[in-house]
């Protein structure tokens, strides 16, 4: 799939198959993360890929809107460290993986981490030293099914020339 029709059919997914993931389109995933762009050529991100069903269950079961986490074959949790820019950087990564694994044939969804009151939680229970936050978490695998997408405002709705 090129990466405009990837992006046009990229759909926030929280129904899996319990098929698991390879390592190597993880790994596929990970690396479109780390091609983000990154402010002063900082790349002050660090991916945490969890497979481990007691591991995904913990970190579900602690957060407030990810509770589809614990039946996700994967989740790559996206950490940076504390640079000026880390909320922007990490965020890129995230969307750059986003939309590759739409490209993949895989589901995932955005779990908020950046001023999440579990945050630090989720830190500490995956060893990732202080001084990195948490920026996000994409459960992802195999659809379950094909959610259907959210009405968006039209391009001519958005859209302004010169001024708004």
């Amino acid at each position: 799939m090129d990466t405009l029709e990837a992006i046009r059919q990229r759909r926030s997914v929280r129904r899996y198959r319990s098929d698991p993931v390879d390592r190597e389109l993880l790994e596929q995933l990970v690396d479109c993360g780390r091609l983000a762009p990154t402010a002063m050529g900082k790349e002050p991100w660090e991916f945490v890929v969890i497979t481990n069903q007691g591991m995904k269950k913990g970190i579900a079961d602690t957060t407030d809107y990810g509770k589809f986490i614990a039946d996700a074959p994967a989740c790559i949790a996206v950490f940076c460290k504390d640079t000026k820019y880390y909320l922007e950087d990490g965020c890129a990564a995230t969307e750059n993986m986003l939309i590759a694994a739409a490209a993949l044939g895989l589901g995932a969804c955005w779990v908020a981490g950046d001023k999440k009151g579990y945050a630090d939680k989720v830190r500490e229970m995956l060893g990732v030293p202080e001084g990195h936050h948490l920026v996000s978490l994409l459960p992802l695998g195999y659809p379950a099914d094909r959610p259907g997408r959210k009405q968006k405002r039209s391009v001519g709705e958005a859209l302004h020339w010169e001024q708004f």
